[in-house]
Formats: structure tokens, sequence, C-alpha cells
């Protein structure tokens, strides 16, 4: 056995800060109740007759038998008989003893009776007092587990009572959020705004430059290079449209509309030109909610880039939907392709990575494409998985909340809902 498995096997339990509080209670009541039995142990006796220093001596023994009629007092000194004094002896002595047996089993059970009580009263006040912690710590969750890094930050923990540590974190963490959401804020605004003011020159630089090469009397150079130059600025028009797109759905989304990821499929598929690769469309039945403006992005995002990195001849791209018994809509894009390492993966939707070379400035994407799939996908609650394809290629799975169980409005139900897809859509050039 290797020495780590030996590690994972004999790793101790780490008990939670109410178990511990809770036994630093119980322990602590046990041991002030031990200390308790003890000094009342060795009070009672002490206070108790028939200790050997009490009994009385065997000069005080009489060999004659005392008068009936008269009372022995001890106290007065009046002698015994030896025998009786022996026997009056024993019967203090195991009084004695037999007090203070019952004494430190009566008070043992009682101590262990209490002190379970004791415990349990323990959990249930280190429970309450560390409530204001749970609330902390579920509200650091939610913001952690939220789809978009900035969609809960405005939460806020409202702590009530005493000023006390508790409620200082609380605030202190309060301070933290509000200036995270000011920051996420500021920068989206920072890009949208940045993005809005780069249109202009760009607009006006393709109009001087399609004016420039418009004309028959321009020279080859001059149309070459003008060409170039429009091409330059589409990409930065592509880029800077990436940049809103992004900034935009990075935000919640706060207006959802019913709909059918078959209908945008055949749409994108119907739109996108794809030359000498064969774009197979195998739409069904898959109902979501949300904005259809970015879904549609969402789409063509995923079935371009397959199409844009593919094979040069030969090649295929296959898109799918559908939806799982549970309800999830499901949306998978496939293609074919130079092969992609698996540790590359997760750096695909990082903005303005590439993986290769030949990928940096010769493609016209912008490097946004997959960033734009997962913001949309978190802005709706989906998720976007990537797995690359053995013999070259990725395959994209989308999964967004359905909504089988929702309502669907009466204008909607007959054009949407109702439909059958039996045959793929497949379209070459």
């Amino acid at each position: 056995m290797r020495p780590t498995h030996l590690l994972k096997r004999f790793r101790p339990i780490r008990l939670t800060i109410r178990a511990r509080l809770t036994l630093v209670y119980g322990g602590l009541f046990l041991a002030a109740g031990v200390l308790l039995i003890g000094v009342t142990y060795a009070l009672v006796s002490n206070q108790l007759p028939g200790r050997p220093n009490q009994l009385g001596s065997a000069e005080k023994c009489s060999s004659q038998p005392p008068d009936p009629q008269e009372s022995p007092d001890l106290d007065a000194g009046t002698a015994l008989p030896c025998n009786e004094q022996r026997h009056a002896s024993l019967l203090l002595t195991e009084t004695r003893q037999s007090t203070l047996n019952t004494l430190l089993t009566q008070g043992g059970i009682a101590l262990g009776v209490v002190g379970v009580a004791a415990t349990a009263l323990g959990w249930v006040i280190a429970g309450r007092m560390l409530r204001p912690l749970q609330r902390i710590t579920e509200t650091a969750r939610r913001i952690a587990d939220a789809p978009a890094a900035d969609r809960s930050l405005h939460e806020r923990i409202a702590l009530t009572g005493p000023e006390d540590e508790i409620r200082q974190l609380a605030g202190t963490f309060n301070i933290m959020l509000e200036r995270l959401d000011r920051s996420f804020d500021g920068q989206r605004r920072f890009i949208a705004n940045a993005s809005h003011e780069l249109r202009t020159p760009l607009t006006l630089n393709r109009t001087l430059l399609e004016v420039a090469v418009a004309p028959d009397t321009a020279s080859a150079e001059v149309r070459q290079l003008g060409n170039t130059l429009l091409a330059i600025n589409d990409r930065h028009g592509r880029l800077i449209d990436g940049l809103l797109v992004l900034a935009r759905s990075e935000r919640e989304v706060v207006e959802h509309s019913f709909i059918d990821l078959a209908d945008i499929v055949e749409h994108v598929v119907a739109q996108t030109p794809h030359d000498t690769i064969t774009v197979i469309a195998e739409p069904e039945e898959a109902e979501t909610t949300g904005n259809l403006v970015l879904l549609e992005r969402l789409v063509q995002n995923l079935v371009e880039n397959a199409v844009r990195y593919n094979l040069p001849t030969d090649g295929w791209v296959r898109v799918t939907s559908g939806t799982t018994p549970d309800g999830t809509v499901v949306l998978q894009v496939s293609n074919t392709g130079p092969v992609v390492p698996r540790y590359e993966v997760r750096r695909l939707f990082e903005p303005f990575y590439r993986v290769s070379e030949n990928r940096l400035a010769t493609t016209p994407g912008a490097g946004l494409g997959l960033s734009i799939v997962r913001a949309v996908a978190n802005a709706h609650d989906g998720d976007v998985h990537v797995e690359p394809r053995d013999g070259g290629g990725l395959l994209v799975t989308v999964t967004l909340p359905g909504c089988a169980d929702t309502a669907w409005p009466e204008t909607t139900a007959t054009t949407t809902v109702h439909r059958a897809r039996t045959r793929p859509h497949e379209t070459t050039r």
C-alpha cells in the first residue's frame, strides 16, 4: 500500500467549530462537576462520625454489664462494655463508608445525566451563537456559486444585534462586496463606453477607404492596400462588437422569452457561409427561456468557429439540439479540424487566446467566440463543456435549463412548441 493511501486512510477527523465548542462546554462542565463532588466528599467525610480518631479507646471499656435501668450516654463518658463498644464502632464505620459510597455513586450518576444534558444544551447554544457565521458563509457560497462572476455581488449581510466581533466581520464583508461590485460595474461600463467610442473612427475609416479604392483611376497597389486596410478595419470592428456582446452577456438576463433552440440552429446554419465544409443540422425541439439575441449569438459563434477552424477539404460540422429526460436543453456542435491538446481546452474560454500560432493573425476571428459563448450560457444559468475529439476538432456541449414545466403563452404555443422534426437538415456549398 502506498504511503499516500495510508495517510488518506488514517487521516484524523476534523471537527467543526460547533462540535469543538460543544466538547469544550461539556468537558468544562464535567471537570467542574468532578471537582465539586471531590470537595463535597472531603467535607462530608470530615463531618461524619466514625473516623478512627473519633472512636472511644479501650480504657473506657467496662467488664460489668450496664444497668438496664440506666441510659448510657457516650457524651457523658459512660463506659460501655467492650463488646458493645466494638459493635458501636463497627456500626459507625459501616454507616460512614456507606454514606460516602452513596455520595460518590449517586453523585457520579447525577453528574453523568446532567453532563449529557449540559452537552446537548451546549450544542444548541453553540449553534445559536454560530448562526451569524452561517449566514455569512451562505452568502459567500451563493456569490461563489453564481454562474457569472459578478452576478450576486449586490447581496449584503444584514445582521442585527450588538456590535460584537461577528457583526464587525459582517460589516467588513459587506464593504468588500460593495467594492467588488463597483469594480466589476466600472469594468463593464468602461468596456461598453470604449467600444462605442471606437466604433465612430472605425466607421469613418471604412468610409474613407471605400471611397479611395472605389474609383477606376486607383492603381492596383492602392486598391490592394485599401482592401488590406478594409480587412483590418473589419477585424477591429468585429473585435469591438465582441467586446460589446461580452460586456452585455456577462450581466444577468432580466427579461426572458420562450425560445426553441431548434429554430435558432436552422436559421444560423442557413445563414453561415461554409464553402467546402459540410454542415449537418439535426435540430430537435429544445424549449428554454432567455434572451433571443444572446442565444442566437451563442449558436452563431459556435457554428462559425467550427467552420473556421476546420480541415481545408472534406471537413464537416454537426449541430444538434434536444432535450434530456430531466428537461435540460442540450446544444452540441462538433467538427473536424486540427488536434487540440487536452491541457489547452480550459484556456479556450480566455479572451483573445488561440491554441496555435497559425490562428494568431491570419484568421478573421477576434478571439472572443468561446468567451462570449460561456458568458451567454452563464447568464442563462447554463454551462459549457468542451471535449477534444480523438481525430481532431472539438465537441462543444451547451446545457441550459428547460421550461417543460412552464406554461406557454397561447400566442407562441402554436408557432414554437408544436413541431415535428424527423429529418436532419444538411447543406453544402
